[in-house]
């Protein structure tokens, strides 16, 4: 364990710098004075590792100084494989980029561990977006992570979803997200967030700029779906649900019944669900049929009971045929009483 740490601290200073005691035991979850007795190990060890005093001081590698690291165990070298997502990386147009990275890295692990690599490789596909899901127009994604990357401004014509719905915008690329197999761009003034597949066109301008320094994509990120969650269930439904449909439920409404469910004597469970409104309740609940009974809102009931009766009567009512024939629902008979 001590070992993988001093070569945890060697790595950390030899891509980032000069770092504080303190900020080395955050990283590496341990005391500062932990880290202390690693930083005495590694001077004894020959390692050429300066401390500078003062406000901006630290710990240091002497200028120059590399460590070849060739001591990967079997777990670090599946995780590397695994990583590569080759779908993400095409559509980035990194795809040949990953290829010959991967090569590259099998080429240099030992045998033992390149036979361990190559079969988790046949043993393991990632595939993130789901079954139903359309492919997105993603021939902006190459230009908008360059621009990412460069830190270069963009004119893009946007589509979104309220009225007017083609919008002019000058955006300030801080960082894409790849979330549920649609990628996501996070951009100033705001910072805001966009779909990449409703650019319609995109210019990159000369102009560059600097991402705000306390800016942090994936603590943005986090709570950016956190408000979003909160926002889309602003409203609540109490219902009873049969037993054999609890598994039919996901997402928030399976953990609100988790959380607030209570049992009751037919079986039924009783539980308050949050909904996004009444119009996407109603058709998320009547997809449960005879399964879920809404209890209240009253709006939400009445539309529901109105919508079942629709159909009650639809089905129960003799339709024509084509050939001009009317025909009743299966097991009636037109104009005659139902049979015992």
């Amino acid at each position: 364990m001590k070992s993988s740490r001093l070569l945890s601290i060697l790595l950390l200073l030899q891509t980032r710098g000069r770092m504080t005691a303190a900020r080395l035991a955050e990283e590496l979850e341990v005391s500062v004075r932990t880290i202390y007795r690693d930083v005495e190990a590694l001077h004894a060890a020959g390692v050429p590792l300066y401390a500078d005093a003062g406000h901006s001081g630290g710990y240091r590698l002497l200028d120059g100084y590399r460590t070849r690291l060739t001591g990967l165990n079997q777990g670090e070298a599946e995780a590397l494989f695994l990583s590569g997502l080759p779908g993400p990386a095409a559509e980035l147009g990194l795809g040949p980029a990953l290829t010959a990275a991967q090569l590259k890295l099998r080429a240099a692990l030992p045998p033992e561990l390149r036979a361990q690599a190559d079969r988790l490789r046949s043993r393991f596909h990632l595939d993130a977006p789901g079954w139903y899901a359309e492919h997105d127009d993603l021939r902006h994604l190459p230009q908008v992570a360059d621009a990412v990357w460069r830190g270069r401004v963009l004119d893009v014509r946007y589509r979104r979803w309220k009225e007017p719905t083609d919008v002019d915008r000058r955006l300030e690329p801080y960082g894409l997200v790849l979330k549920s197999g649609r990628w996501y761009l996070v951009a100033g003034p705001g910072p805001r967030t966009y779909r990449v597949d409703q650019i319609l066109r995109l210019t990159v301008r000369e102009e560059t700029f600097e991402p705000p320094g306390d800016f942090d994509l994936a603590g943005h990120w986090q709570r950016y779906q956190a408000d979003f969650h909160a926002r889309l269930h602003r409203a609540e439904a109490t219902v009873r649900v049969a037993p054999g449909a609890v598994h039919r439920l996901t997402g928030t409404a399976a953990r609100a019944l988790a959380e607030t469910g209570v049992p009751e004597p037919d079986g039924w469970i009783r539980a308050v669900l949050p909904i996004e409104s009444v119009d996407h309740a109603h058709g998320r609940f009547l997809a449960l049929g005879a399964d879920i009974e809404v209890l209240g809102p009253p709006e939400l009931r009445s539309r529901l009971a109105e919508t079942i009766g629709t159909l009650a009567t639809r089905y129960t009512t003799a339709q024509p045929t084509g050939d001009g024939i009317t025909r009743a629902p299966r097991g009636r008979t037109t104009g005659l009483r139902d049979r015992p």
